[in-house]
C-alpha cells in the first residue's frame, strides 16, 4: 500500500490523522458527559445543558472521524507529530464549547446566583444588563478558546478574573481538562484506545515523552496513570487537612472542594484555582508549605517516580540527573530570588532593595520568593504573591525559570532541565575536542550514559535546535505583547508573561486578563499550544499543511 492509497475516499496519510484526532476528540466528550453529570449535582442546569450539547458536537465529529477511517495504517512518526498538534488544537477547539455555550445560554439572574453575597467584582455587560459572573466573560469566543487552550495545554492563565463567580461545574472543568491535560490527552488515549506497536510508540513519542517505564508503550503509560491518581488522593488528603486548619470558617464540602481542585491543579502543574486570588487568598504559610513537595512531585520525571514507588530506589533523588538538578535548582533559585527579594540587603544596599520592589521590612518577601520560584520552575503558577509589583530583576529571575522548566517525562513545559544540561556538556565536549587530534576518541557522559561522537552530536545538535527555537519565538511573542499592551507594564512584564504561557505555567504580571488586546490574547493561545508541543510538531504540522506530508 503506497502514500496515494485510500481509505473511505480520502488519502491514506489523512485517514490515518483523522481517525486518531476523532479518539482524542471522542475521549474529551466523555470528560464533558461526566461534568453534566457533575452539574446535574450541583442542580446547575444550564451548565448541565452547555456540556450536553457540547459533549454531543464533539462525540459526533469524534465518532465520525474515527469510524469511516478505523482501516487506516498505523500511524508514523510523521503521523504522530501532526496529530499531537493538530489534536491538541482541536481539543481545545472543542473544550471551548461548553464556556462559550454556557456564557450566551445561561440568563442574567442565574449568572448572579454564581457570585457571593457581598463580592464587589467589576460588573460585566451581558445584552442590556450587568452580572459579576466571570462565565459571562466567554460569551467572547476567542476568551473561551483561550481558557479551554490554558487548560489543555496545563498553563493556567485565565479570563476567568474571579473563579468563585463561576457555576462549580465550570471549576471542576477547568481542574478536570488540567489534570488530564498533565499527563496528556494523547498518552490517556494510547493507552486505552489505541492499538499496540509502532503506531502508539509514534503517538508517545511525538509528545515528547520517550522515556519507557515498561518495554510495552501501553503498559508504560497505564503505570503512569495508577502513579498519577494514587499522588492525586495523596494531594486531597493533606491539602484537606492543612485548608481544614488555615480556614476554618469554610465548611467541610467547601474545604474538599478547594483541595480536589487544587490537588489536581497542582500535581498537574496546571495552576487553575477555585479561590480569588490563587493561593494567595489563603495567605498561609502552612498551605504553601504543603503544596511546594505537591508541584515538586509533578516536576519529577514519572520513571524515578516508579522506581521510588515500585523498586524503593530512593538513591535517585540524588543519583538521577534531572531529579538532582531540580531539587538543586529549587534550593539555589529561591536562595538568589529571596537575596534580591527580601529585606537581609542591609542601609547600605537600600538602592538594589527598592530597584527590586521591596521594603526592607517585609517579613513575607523570602517566604513569597520560595513559594514562586519553585511554582515557576514547576511550572504551575500558582500565585501567592503580587507579581506585577515586583520590580525587573524579581521577574526576570522567575522568567528564567519558567524557560528552562522541570524534569523531561513529568507534566511540566519550559525547555526542561535534560537539555539546558546537555547544551552545557555539548559546549564543554566541542571547546575540549580543540585541544585534541582529530583521530581521539572522546565521549560525553551525560547522567548514566555515555554518549560517543555522533551520539553526542545529534543529542546536542536537538537540544540547540530545541532550546533556540524556543527563546526566539519568546523573544518575538514578547516584542508584539509589548507593543499591544497598556503603557502601564515594561518589556520585563510582556517576557513574564509570554514566557508564563510558552512555559505552560500561569503565572501573571496583570497583562493577561479580558481586557487585553485580541492580539496578544491570539498570539499567546498559540504560544501555550506551541510550548506544550515544544515547537517540532507544531513546525511539522504547519509545513504539512501547506505542502503535504510528501518528502
Amino acid at each position: 500500500m503506497t502514500r496515494r492509497n485510500r481509505v473511505a475516499g480520502v488519502p491514506e496519510d489523512l485517514a490515518t490523522i483523522l481517525r486518531d484526532v476523532g479518539a482524542l476528540v471522542l475521549m474529551q466528550a466523555a470528560l464533558m458527559t461526566l461534568t453534566a453529570g457533575v452539574a446535574v449535582v450541583f442542580r446547575e442546569w444550564y451548565a448541565a445543558l452547555s456540556f450536553l450539547i457540547a459533549g454531543g458536537v464533539t462525540a459526533g465529529f469524534g465518532g465520525v472521524a474515527r469510524n469511516r477511517f478505523q482501516d487506516a495504517p498505523n500511524p508514523l512518526m510523521k503521523h504522530g507529530m501532526i496529530i499531537a498538534a493538530g489534536g491538541w488544537f482541536t481539543t481545545a477547539i472543542f473544550g471551548a464549547t461548553p464556556f462559550f455555550l454556557a456564557a450566551h445560554l445561561t440568563p442574567v439572574s442565574v449568572l448572579d446566583s454564581y457570585v457571593a453575597a457581598g463580592a464587589n467584582y467589576e460588573p460585566i455587560p451581558v445584552g442590556g444588563a450587568t452580572t459579576m459572573s466571570s462565565l459571562a466573560y466567554f460569551q467572547n469566543p476567542l476568551h473561551a478558546m483561550f481558557e479551554s487552550m490554558s487548560g489543555w495545554t496545563g498553563s493556567g492563565l485565565t479570563m476567568a478574573i474571579h473563579e468563585p463567580s463561576l457555576p462549580r461545574a465550570f471549576q471542576w472543568w477547568r481542574s478536570l481538562i488540567q489534570w488530564v491535560g498533565g499527563v496528556g490527552v494523547i498518552v490517556l488515549t494510547t493507552a486505552i484506545l489505541a492499538r499496540p506497536g509502532s503506531g502508539s510508540y509514534a503517538l508517545y513519542r511525538a509528545e515528547t515523552r520517550e522515556e519507557r517505564i515498561h518495554p510495552s508503550i501501553l503498559h508504560t503509560v497505564k503505570t503512569v496513570w495508577r502513579i498519577f491518581v494514587l499522588y492525586t488522593v495523596f494531594a486531597v488528603a493533606v491539602l484537606f487537612v492543612a485548608i481544614l486548619t488555615s480556614e476554618p470558617r469554610l465548611s467541610l464540602f467547601e474545604t474538599f472542594w478547594q483541595a480536589l481542585n487544587h490537588a489536581m491543579t497542582g500535581l498537574s502543574t496546571g495552576g487553575f484555582s477555585v479561590t480569588d486570588n490563587s493561593i494567595a487568598s489563603y495567605d498561609s504559610p502552612f498551605i504553601e508549605t504543603v503544596l511546594l513537595p505537591i508541584m515538586a512531585l509533578g516536576a519529577i520525571a514519572f520513571p524515578v517516580h516508579y522506581a521510588i514507588l515500585y523498586d524503593r530506589e530512593f538513591r535517585l533523588l540524588v543519583s538521577d540527573l534531572q531529579t538532582r538538578w531540580l531539587l538543586g535548582l529549587f534550593v539555589a533559585g529561591a536562595f538568589v530570588l529571596s537575596l534580591q527579594n527580601a529585606a537581609v540587603l542591609t542601609a547600605a544596599f537600600e538602592p538594589t532593595a527598592a530597584y527590586f520592589g521591596f521594603d526592607s521590612a517585609d517579613s513575607t518577601a523570602v517566604r513569597d520568593s520560595v513559594f514562586q520560584f519553585v511554582s515557576a520552575l514547576s511550572c504551575t503558577g500558582f500565585q501567592s504573591s503580587p507579581i506585577g509589583k515586583w520590580g525587573a530583576g524579581g521577574k526576570l529571575i522567575v522568567s528564567g525559570a519558567m524557560v528552562l522548566g522541570g524534569a523531561a517525562g513529568s507534566t511540566v513545559g519550559g525547555i526542561k532541565i535534560i537539555r539546558g544540561y546537555t547544551i552545557s556538556k555539548g559546549i564543554q565536549w566541542e571547546f575540549s575536542r580543540v585541544f585534541l587530534p582529530s583521530s581521539a576518541i572522546v565521549n560525553a557522559r551525560i547522567g548514566d550514559r555515555v554518549l560517543d561522537r555522533n551520539e553526542m552530536s545529534e543529542e546536542f545538535s536537538e537540544a540547540a535546535i530545541v532550546s533556540l527555537l524556543w527563546l526566539i519565538l519568546l523573544l518575538t511573542g514578547s516584542l508584539v505583547l509589548i507593543n499591544v499592551t497598556d503603557s502601564a507594564f515594561g518589556y520585563a512584564d510582556a517576557l513574564f508573561e509570554v514566557a508564563s504561557a510558552q512555559g505552560n505555567v500561569g503565572l501573571s504580571t496583570g497583562i493577561t486578563g479580558p481586557s487585553m488586546s485580541p492580539v496578544g490574547e491570539g498570539m499567546m493561545i498559540l504560544n501555550m499550544w506551541i510550548g506544550r508541543l515544544e515547537i517540532i510538531p507544531v513546525l511539522v504540522f504547519l509545513r504539512s499543511a501547506l505542502f503535504g506530508l510528501e518528502p
